[in-house]
């Protein structure tokens, strides 16, 4: 008996090493691949959320905006048409989470830094400080690359607005007139359709690793 498995043993390997390439490949061909979700109004926790759009199921979109970058210049919809971008809310006196998401954002910039299709924008909360003396000398501080990443202020409502019916990642704080928020440390991925597909914790790093792989799954959509 023994003399026979011997006999057989290169043929059972050679049978076995085959066994599992061809139940690879079956699987390989059989797994679907992954497709990021696109995210509407309706999807997302009700407190982020504006409560005119709480119900929105179709379509939603960033709309036009315009606002005005570290370098005095206007930044609206335009510059990022065709683009896959993330975007946050932060603003440049926070001592808490800012920091940490500004160092993510920063990592994400260095990554993508030659990818012409990717770029970022990151909106202040609290225009009236953040100038744009203050913003660009947040961003010589933090390494903004210019033509990568856009911090951006402008008028109150029009940032309220963005946070809560567009991106939908800000909570209102309810004491301090109408356009008062707290910021999330929500990252947003939008594609070049402007619509959201992701929501990331800007202050985990490993949420971080799956921004960047998300980003390189948009860019092979069609």
């Amino acid at each position: 008996m023994l003399q026979f498995f011997a006999k057989y043993k290169f043929f059972g390997i050679v049978l076995f090493v085959l066994s599992v390439i061809i139940i690879s490949i079956i699987y390989s061909i059989l797994k679907p691949n992954r497709v990021l979700p696109v995210y509407e109004p309706d999807m997302v926790n009700k407190e982020l959320v504006d409560s005119t759009m709480q119900e929105v199921r179709k379509y939603h979109k960033i709309p036009d905006f315009s606002l005005i970058n570290q370098n005095g210049e206007i930044v609206t919809q335009e510059n990022y048409d065709n683009k896959i971008y993330v975007a946050d809310f932060f603003f440049t006196t926070c001592q808490t989470i800012c920091p940490i998401m500004t160092g993510h954002m920063k990592q994400i910039q260095n990554e993508v830094k030659d990818d012409d299709e990717v770029l970022l924008l990151s909106h202040s909360v609290t225009p009236k400080i953040d100038d744009v003396t203050r913003l660009r000398q947040y961003a010589t501080d933090k390494g903004v690359i210019d033509k990568k990443w856009n911090l951006v202020t402008g008028d109150k409502k029009q940032i309220y607005n963005l946070a809560r019916k567009a991106y939908l990642v800000a909570k209102t704080e309810g004491d301090g007139g109408p356009y008062d928020m707290v910021h999330t440390e929500n990252f947003v991925l939008v594609d070049k359709r402007n619509r959201i597909r992701g929501y990331y914790d800007g202050t985990n790093p490993d949420a971080i690793e799956v921004l960047l792989e998300d980003i390189a799954l948009l860019k092979k959509e069609k």
